[in-house]
């Protein structure tokens, strides 16, 4: 759920949002820059659980290298 959120900002960041990060974008940067300083460490936690699960992470080796296995053989395309 997205909420609206008004900020201020010095003239020169706010030229600078939209020469660097470009007008449609700024919200998403903001939004990106902020989430790991306020948002909660359970979604760290959680990777890092994930990561510990070795028959998981088996699981998923094994499917990645079936993946690369399977677009090796595939002919090049060109452009």
């Amino acid at each position: 759920m997205l909420k609206k959120l008004t900020i201020t900002v010095d003239a020169e960041v706010y030229d600078g949002l939209h020469s660097v990060i470009g007008r449609r974008r700024i919200s998403r940067f903001l939004n990106d820059l902020a989430r790991p300083h306020v948002v909660g460490q359970d979604l760290s936690a959680a990777y890092a659980a994930m990561a510990a699960d070795e028959g998981r992470e088996a699981e998923a080796e094994a499917w990645a290298e079936a993946l690369l296995a399977d677009v090796a053989g595939e002919p090049r395309r060109d452009r």
